[in-house]
């Protein structure tokens, strides 16, 4: 469980700063978003694997295409979510989604959950609405976006634990990143939008940054039951509120 609470604390860490340079960059269209994001976590993860001579195409091909396809969902309505909402508001919002993974893994893992753990659930969420904020009045799409991510990313929590040890973990980043590749990059073609100056370096750095958030989180979830390593989302939040403390002082204008 101790290896599970360190992954996750670099993983949230990771998709943290990830999530700033996304709203950053918000004013690209979706799919070019996904693309960059996916295409970076891609190069890294397939180099890893040819170096280390992991088998690429891995073993559970079912459950792995499902998990992509779901990841991909939730990532592109996520993304779509920080063009209504700040990206506080919607990192809060998807705070929901380790109670959707909870709720899948009773019910397709069979896990066990104790009553106090719905409590705590509850608990934790209110905490972070409390703690956050919504910040005035929440666009209706932007909640819609974001409240559907967390069903489909509470359902990649599970499919992962599913897949279990199976594969190796850069195996399902890699048919994750592939396939968000090959979507983001068919979906922007005819509303490509060409990156200036650093906005390059920021797109890229999606992927990079993106890469070990999804690394490590399947690691957590590799090493621990679902209803043990999924409510260590809520760990983000403190991550998130400490870069909206650095937004408000004008050092990140992404908030």
């Amino acid at each position: 469980m101790k290896k599970a609470i360190l992954y996750m604390v670099i993983s949230t860490f990771s998709f943290t700063l990830m999530n700033a340079f996304v709203k950053y960059l918000s004013h690209f269209p979706t799919f070019e978003v996904v693309f960059f994001r996916s295409i970076g976590s891609l190069v890294l993860a397939t180099s890893y694997i040819i170096y280390k001579g992991i088998p690429i195409m891995g073993n559970n091909k079912r459950l792995l295409l499902y998990r992509s396809f779901a990841g991909l969902t939730a990532m592109s309505l996520f993304f779509m979510s920080l063009k209504y909402i700040p990206v506080g508001t919607a990192v809060s919002l998807r705070y929901i989604s380790p109670i959707f993974a909870t709720f899948f893994a009773v019910l397709w893992l069979k896990e066990k959950l104790r009553s106090v753990q719905w409590l705590l659930f509850l608990i934790a969420f209110c905490g972070v609405l409390f703690i956050k904020g919504f910040g005035g009045a929440v666009d209706t799409t932007g909640l819609l976006l974001v409240l559907t991510a967390s069903v489909f990313s509470g359902l990649v929590y599970v499919l992962i634990r599913k897949i279990g040890k199976g594969d190796h973990p850069l195996v399902v980043v890699n048919y994750f990143m592939f396939i968000g590749t090959v979507v983001g990059g068919l979906l922007s073609i005819n509303n490509f939008s060409t990156p200036m100056g650093q906005e390059w370096l920021l797109l890229l750095s999606l992927g990079f940054f993106g890469f070990f958030g999804q690394l490590f989180m399947t690691k957590a979830f590799q090493a621990a039951k679902t209803t043990m390593v999924a409510p260590l989302k809520y760990i983000e939040v403190i991550f998130t509120l400490t870069i909206g403390v650095f937004s408000v002082w004008g050092y990140i204008h992404v908030f």
